[in-house]
């Protein structure tokens, strides 16, 4: 993975060696905790593969997520910056493997890599941008626009290089993702692929125009679960 990222290709040779040999890869099965709120960030961390959200938790046991994780992205550096605590929890929704990069690998090039600097701003930039997105579609658009633009979400070059056009999500995973109901994220599903924008199987959602969905407002809001 640290090969095939956009900061690795900005690397020199002996440099990016160098990084390769103090990274590592676990794996993370489908509802397990990758960080957890209030523990120290001493890693960087990249999703290889699988899908993964950062959520919040209140003390009567509600949750929101902020938002997902795709193969290809990393996330965290903004902690990491800060020498801080997570301040959200990081769940894998589906199987993941991961990689983590120690804080100490992390800061050396911060501090010595000009191209690794420019990814970390577009990257939090792009990140910025989707967390003031969501908002608006949180507190603007019906429940089948959410899901769109969730789907949507996970097609972010600056975050994501490549998922894919196939997304290995459940309907109960997407649900979560958008913050609808499992029955409702059905409904929506099915109003999407009448409008041709993707096709959903039994091996999970395959984009067909992602500029569509990106587009996508529903002309009669759907009732909220």
């Amino acid at each position: 993975m640290v090969r095939k990222s956009v900061w690795g290709r900005g690397l020199s040779a002996q440099v990016l060696e160098a990084v390769i040999a103090q990274c590592h890869q676990t794996e993370v099965a489908a509802g397990q905790a990758i960080v957890r709120a209030g523990e120290p960030a001493l890693h960087w961390l990249g999703l290889i593969s699988g899908v993964a959200c950062m959520s919040v938790s209140m003390p009567d046991g509600k949750e929101t997520s902020l938002t997902s994780l795709a193969a290809g992205g990393w996330f965290g550096e903004g902690t990491l910056i800060k020498r801080g605590h997570w301040q959200y929890d990081g769940r894998a929704l589906s199987d993941c493997q991961v990689a983590l990069m120690p804080l100490d690998c992390f800061e050396q090039l911060r501090q010595t890599s000009l191209p690794f600097n420019h990814y970390l701003q577009q990257l939090m930039g792009a990140r910025m941008g989707g967390f003031i997105a969501k908002l608006c579609v949180d507190r603007m658009l019906d429940s089948t626009a959410r899901i769109a633009q969730s789907l949507a979400g996970l097609y972010q070059p600056e975050v994501y290089p490549d998922p894919g056009p196939l997304l290995h999500l459940s309907q109960a995973e997407l649900g979560q993702l958008a913050g609808v109901s499992r029955q409702r994220t059905n409904i929506s599903l099915q109003a999407l692929e009448r409008a041709g924008l993707i096709s959903v199987s039994r091996r999970g959602i395959r984009v067909l125009d992602l500029a569509g969905l990106r587009a996508y407002r529903s002309g009669a809001p759907a009732a909220e679960a």
